[in-house]
């Protein structure tokens, strides 16, 4: 039997990540990243601090970037695109959500 070495991540706002670190989390080149940052699809924590850092929770973001892109073979332009109307459908499930909770139950 052999063994395999893993690498696991506390997914964590509080958490920062470098973006290299970023990058390696979702096997994206630095330059790859970058395009998400230009094109507004990851922020850094301090948009004017001279060394970007990322807070643990856009690890899933930046995953989701690799997939889309070597699923479906996106463009730069096509995955960001592809990448804020998730992030816009997940913020609208839960607007839904919270609503769906405010509402008073019906008795059978």
């Amino acid at each position: 039997m052999e063994l395999q070495e893993t690498e696991a991540l506390w997914l964590d706002d509080r958490i920062e990540l470098s973006l290299a670190e970023l990058g390696r989390c979702a096997g994206l080149s630095d330059a790859e990243v970058c395009e998400l940052i230009d094109y507004g699809v990851l922020a850094p924590t301090d948009p004017q601090c001279a060394e970007p850092s990322f807070g643990g929770d856009l690890v899933v973001t930046i995953r989701t970037a690799r997939r889309l892109r070597d699923d479906l073979e996106l463009d730069p332009q096509s995955l960001a695109l592809t990448l804020t109307l998730i992030g816009r459908i997940r913020e609208l499930e839960a607007q839904v959500r919270s609503l769906k909770a405010q509402m008073p139950r019906r008795l059978p």
